[in-house]
Parts: structure tokens; sequence; C-alpha cells
């Protein structure tokens, strides 16, 4: 129990201390998720398909790398919340259907996945 509450005491201070690396989407600062991703403008399903699965490999690779793991940068971060975003849109896209919050999530959150390994 005690190391419960403390990993509990640990989360909550952190989130209260604001220093939490979190992929929070109210700042709105980085990248257009309210707005049209560049992925909307693509017209043909496969190509977007094609395109969405390059996006989310790439963040598949990243957030499998030692070497972002353990970085200590949010690259690994971006990368675990883009790879999530671009399967589900994949998903969707594979019933023909374009989902076009989780492809403006995908297109941001690798945007910034990429911003935070160079």
């Amino acid at each position: 129990m005690k190391k419960l509450t403390l990993g509990l005491a640990v989360v909550v201070g952190t989130i209260l201390a604001g220093g939490a690396q979190s992929a929070d989407l109210s700042t709105g600062d980085y990248c257009p998720v309210a707005g049209n991703a560049k992925l909307l403008t693509i017209e043909n399903n496969a190509t977007l398909t094609n395109e969405v699965v390059r996006l989310m490999d790439e963040a598949v690779a990243v957030a499998d790398s030692p070497q972002w793991i353990n970085s200590g940068r949010p690259a690994f971060l971006w990368a675990s919340e883009a790879k999530v975003a671009c399967g589900k849109a994949y998903g969707y896209l594979q019933s023909a259907y374009r989902d076009e919050d989780y492809l403006n999530k995908c297109e941001c959150f690798h945007s910034r996945m990429v911003r935070y390994m160079y």
C-alpha cells in the first residue's frame, strides 16, 4: 500500500506542478488539431491510407526505439500518441470512413514527435 500511495503522490505532484510532459491539446499553439490537416486534402482513399500508414510506422519505430524511450525528450510521448491516433484513423479508413478528428490528431502528433527528435 505504501508503494501505491507514493506512486499516486508522485503523479499528483507532477500534475499539480505542471511539469508533466503531456499530450495536452489545450494550448493549440503547436498544430492545427481543430483545423484541417494536410491529410484531409488527399482525395484518393488508397493514397490517404498509405500516408497514414507511413506516419503510423514512423511513430511505432520511435515509440519502440530505446534511443527515444531513454532520451528524456518528449519524442517518445508524441510517438506513442501518434501511433494510437494514426492507428485509429487507419482503422476507420479500412471501413472507407474518414475520421477528421483522428486524421488531424495523427498528423499533429506525428509533427510534434518529429519536432522533438531534431
